[in-house]
């Protein structure tokens, strides 16, 4: 599967629009992370456990989107992105999203 953060891939012509497809996770925070946090908040730097979490949370969302584009029939995806946002106090909301499409090799 292609994935393409832009609206067209070279050496690519899309054929096909099959539709919007999206991979959506939700992680929780756990008390200990959040407790290290407030830690490191006060002498500052980088928060690695929830770094680490919005990076497992970005590859799961991706896997989940190709999942769902290949279900459609497609063999690749244009104008990818990602989008999070928080849900309630301790738990984030990450989304890939995109256009599936099908090609053919030029």
């Amino acid at each position: 599967m292609i994935v393409a953060t832009t609206e067209q891939i070279a050496g690519y012509e899309v054929t096909e629009v099959l539709g919007s497809t999206f991979g959506v996770v939700v992680r929780a925070r756990g008390i200990g992370g959040d407790i290290l946090a407030s830690l490191k908040g006060l002498v500052g730097g980088e928060v690695t456990q929830y770094t680490q979490m919005v990076e497992d949370g970005r590859k799961q969302a991706m896997d989940r989107l190709v999942k769902n584009a290949a279900a459609m029939g497609a063999d690749a995806i244009v104008m990818m992105r990602f989008d999070s946002g928080d849900i309630g106090q301790n738990m984030s909301e990450i989304v890939a999203y995109g256009t599936a499409v099908r090609t053919r090799k030029l």
